[in-house]
């Protein structure tokens, strides 16, 4: 029995087993490899799919359970329990939180995860993840489709017992879509999101021309789209961030003035700036009139609900001007903040700061890797189904022999290799005919097999053109991103104004303003403003970075103007209660401004289309409705707020108005069907507020009028797009021409008219149709001027193909303008 170790030999064995190290050295080495973890591991996302590696792992353990959106939600903790156990060793709050904010619609631009329960406000955190329910959202299949076609490689898990992807394959560019924010050992990132149409737009530019600079790519990509909309003021900062990786720009909240209750104005928040909520403006709010810091305020309600979102009424004292009391907030609240852009991310594994273009190319070099590897993939499974087709045509062509063969051997061994040797097969082809059943055997059978060959045969050749050819993966790649803009694209939501912004009227009351000319304006995307000049609008310069404009008028500051909308209403407005922009805004882009809606009481879906003066001088207004009605309104001003000027049938709706100054123009109907008919304004007899309209253009079945307007007889063009009926609007680039007006002959009123474009393959609608005078210019929903071809086009010509989707299209001057109607978020639900 042996005996038990004395202490001094258990002390002697411990101190041969020490090792002495530097403690500098270890704190070093130490702190390393925790920095390391912490940068590649936890909080920094890869370049490619934007994504950390918990969010990556969240998606992909979602997908590998099948959590898709077909199927019911499911526990939220039965999610994180699976992605601890087998991806992500860490804690399951880290993991329940990434979760959480990836489906919180206010953080992420496009959820990637469809969540069922409480999942928490700007001002809140979400119930316990055991009480809410998740599945993947529509977008987050597209993030994972493709990974069992072996498009990534696969690394083992952190005890190697399973494998997790290295990134996603990525149909859409999440980084720069739903930004990314973290903060690691010595570094952190920050990037805002962007609008999807936008990012696809640039990229698809930057397919066709990879030479292309940072200019180029803000035509496509101005400045971020928040989800909580509101506005950015200031463009130097976001062009800084593109072009170098970092830079800063301010949000402004959406705010306007109204009567908030019969006795007192106030100030109604509508849109707040990113990742800010309601109930911190009101802290604020409510510290700074404690303190003495801000007076007039009497009362701050937090209305916001699910079915009219956010909606903050600050109520004014009487006597106290609510433009002053908003400057003021602006200044001491978040309801003006700031955001820093630091585009830090992962590319080959290494923190980078990437400048726009280098965030475009990485994603755009990453998708072409993916598309080649994805088909190479179903090319080889292609080949080896024909390889097995071929052979079993071949065995069915001898069936006898083939039956003769498989009795007459000993063994499966011997039958495989006789089969082989007498028709010349593959030991593939052997074994596949050998697990043959007799069902086969029949003639339909055969039928099937050899269509299914010709089939394989004709994907292996475009397969393999696609794998050989550069230029057609390019154009594989470009189509794909532009389904992708189609099935998730929605209408920018943030508003981008150069210089300062809104500049509201102080702490003067209007009387002290001087009762100065001004032009009053409406852009295409529904911003009013007002020029404190007498400019002239007509005049031409270089194109600035906004939309341009839809309707302009003459007024003074204190002269009252109307506003037409597309519910056939007049609503009438002051033009000192608009925000100015500077005079130096060159026409027809307009530089700053206020969205209708803050200003106007539209209704649910009402756009505003043109503005009048009020003057009961002119020749009243001339209005066309999407059913070929026009009507002539006799000049009449009412002692209220909002009157209608048409009365239109149950569905209609006005897609065109102007203020008439002479009978000497061309009232011109454009109908998505492709026709175009004008005919003079003296044909119209003026009505009453009223009436219904006349007749204004024969519409074939189906056929809508999408844009009515007048151009003069001479010196005019024709500008149509078009596309199909069926993208969402803002994604399709479409076919533009333009065409001299003159060659479109004159006909009366109520016919059909002449046809103005012609449909290519896959086109059976205009998307867009506007005639004015010469020369014209476009815009694209982000406010970036668009190139148009020379007016070159035949009237029936099918045109070329447009450089990005356009929103609008104007003349150099304050002609109305056409604009592509854009769809509400209800109606994008529906």
């Amino acid at each position: 029995m042996a005996s038990k170790p004395t202490q001094d030999q258990l002390d002697d064995e411990l101190s041969e087993k020490i090792i002495d190290v530097d403690v500098s050295t270890e704190m070093e080495t130490s702190f390393l490899e925790y920095a390391y973890s912490v940068i590649y591991s936890r909080a920094l996302p890869d370049a490619r799919d934007g994504l950390k590696p918990v969010q990556r792992r969240i998606l992909y353990s979602m997908d590998d359970m099948g959590i898709r959106p077909d199927r019911s939600h499911v526990k939220s903790a039965r999610v994180v329990g699976q992605v601890m156990g087998q991806l992500h060793p860490h804690g399951d709050g880290a993991i329940y939180d990434a979760l959480v904010r990836t489906a919180q619609p206010w953080a992420m631009r496009l959820p990637l995860i469809d969540g069922h329960g409480n999942f928490g406000s700007l001002d809140a955190g979400p119930a316990a993840m055991r009480y809410t329910e998740c599945r993947m959202a529509q977008a987050a299949v597209a993030m994972t489709a493709g990974l069992d076609e072996d498009t990534v490689d696969f690394r083992p898990n952190y005890d190697g017992k399973e494998t997790e992807p290295t990134v996603l394959p990525a149909a859409f560019p999440n980084l720069l879509v739903n930004g990314t924010t973290g903060i690691a050992v010595g570094m952190a990132t920050n990037m805002p999101p962007h609008n999807l149409v936008e990012v696809v737009q640039g990229l698809k530019h930057l397919i066709n021309h990879p030479d292309a600079d940072l200019d180029d790519l803000l035509q496509f990509i101005p400045g971020p789209d928040l989800p909580t909309g509101g506005k950015i003021i200031g463009l130097d900062g976001i062009r800084d961030a593109y072009a170098t990786g970092r830079g800063s720009f301010r949000i402004r909240a959406t705010a306007r003035v109204e009567q908030v209750s019969p006795r007192r104005r106030g100030i109604v928040v509508t849109e707040l700036p990113y990742m800010v909520g309601p109930e911190r403006i009101i802290e604020q709010i409510k510290t700074l009139v404690q303190s003495k810091k801000l007076s007039g305020i009497a009362d701050v309600k937090d209305l916001t609900d699910l079915a009219h979102g956010t909606r903050l009424v600050i109520e004014v004292k009487n006597g106290i001007n609510p433009d002053a009391i908003l400057e003021q907030l602006y200044r001491l609240t978040k309801l003006e903040d700031s955001f820093s852009i630091n585009a830090v991310a992962l590319v080959d594994g290494q923190p980078r700061t990437l400048s726009l273009k280098e965030a475009l190319q990485v994603y755009l070099d990453h998708r072409l890797e993916v598309t080649l590897r994805r088909t190479r993939f179903q090319l080889a499974k292609a080949s080896d189904r024909l390889h097995l087709v071929e052979g079993l045509l071949l065995a069915i062509v001898d069936i006898d022999d083939v039956i003769a063969i498989v009795r007459t051997s000993d063994d499966v061994a011997e039958a495989r290799a006789r089969l082989i040797e007498a028709f010349e097969l593959t030991e593939a082809q052997a074994n596949y005919i050998l697990d043959m059943q007799l069902r086969q055997l029949t003639r339909l059978s055969s039928i099937r097999l050899e269509a299914e060959r010709d089939e394989l045969r004709a994907t292996i050749a475009r397969l393999t053109e696609i794998v050989e050819d550069d230029a057609v993966l390019r154009a594989l790649v470009s189509s794909e991103l532009s389904e992708m803009a189609g099935q998730f694209g929605t209408p920018r939501r943030t508003v981008l104004l150069a210089g300062g912004g809104v500049v509201t009227a102080v702490a003067a009351t209007p009387l002290e303003v001087p009762d100065d000319p001004c032009w009053v304006l409406l852009s295409a995307t529904g911003l009013l403003a007002r020029i404190d000049s007498d400019a002239d609008l007509s005049s031409t310069g270089p194109r600035a970075n906004h939309d341009v404009v839809a309707s302009a008028i003459r007024a003074s500051a204190h002269a009252e103007f109307g506003v037409v909308t597309s519910h056939g209403r007049l609503l009438k407005a002051r033009a000192i209660e608009l925000p100015t922009v500077p005079a130096t805004a060159n026409a027809p882009h307009l530089q700053g401004g206020s969205r209708a809606t803050e200003l106007l009481p539209l209704q649910t879906g009402e756009r505003p289309l043109a503005l009048t003066t009020l003057s009961t001088d002119s020749l009243g207004l001339a209005l066309g409705t999407k059913r070929g009605v026009v009507k002539r309104v006799n000049p009449e001003v009412l002692g209220r707020d909002s009157w209608e000027v048409i009365r239109l049938d149950d569905g209609d709706q006005l897609v065109g108005a102007l203020e008439l100054t002479t009978e000497d123009v061309e009232l011109v109907f454009i109908t998505s069907e492709a026709n175009l008919l004008h005919f003079g304004a003296g044909q119209v007899r003026p009505q009453g507020r009223n009436g219904g309209g006349i007749a204004g253009i024969k519409l074939g079945a189906g056929a809508t009028a999408i844009w009515f307007g007048a151009a003069p007889a001479e010196g005019s063009v024709v500008v149509t797009i078009s596309g199909s009926s069926s993208s969402l609007p803002g994604t399709e680039a479409g076919q533009v021409k333009v065409t001299a007006f003159d060659e479109y002959p004159g006909k009366g009123r109520a016919t059909g008219g002449v046809r103005c474009h012609r449909f290519l393959k896959g086109e059976d609608a205009l998307l867009l149709g506007w005639a004015g005078a010469s020369p014209a210019v476009a815009c694209a929903a982000s406010g970036s001027p668009v190139d148009l071809p020379p007016a070159t086009g035949r009237r029936d010509g099918s045109g070329t193909p447009s450089a990005q989707p356009v929103l609008a299209v104007a003349t150099r001057g304050s002609t109305p303008t056409a604009t592509q109607d854009e769809p509400t978020q209800q109606s994008l639900l529906d």
